[in-house]
């Protein structure tokens, strides 16, 4: 296997742990805020466990393109560098737009 292979298959790796854990992460938080939501209605707590786990589960891809980012300057695939570099822009500007738009 040649190192732009073994690196491309890392980089599967990391990116597959990343996307499992984030989506058992969010399913946990909203099993959370979703029993507690069933015991006191309305609470703060169940909506913050909801919100979070909402938060994570967005988060989850964004933090995907972070990790391909770093892991393409490693391999100084510039090419999707600048690829990855633009998605995060565009991210970043959807993100904002949606936090100026409340």
């Amino acid at each position: 296997m040649k190192a732009d292979e073994r690196a491309l298959s890392r980089l599967e790796e990391h990116l597959g742990r990343l996307l499992v854990t984030g989506v058992i992460v969010s399913a946990t938080v909203l099993l959370v805020g979703l029993t507690w939501y069933f015991v006191d209605a309305g609470s703060a707590v169940s909506h913050t466990f909801l919100v979070a786990g909402l938060f994570v589960l967005m988060a989850t891809p964004m933090l995907r393109v972070v990790v391909s980012f770093s892991e393409y300057v490693r391999m100084k695939d510039w090419f999707f560098v600048a690829t990855t570099l633009v998605v995060m822009g565009v991210l970043a500007l959807s993100v904002a737009f949606a936090l100026l738009g409340r």
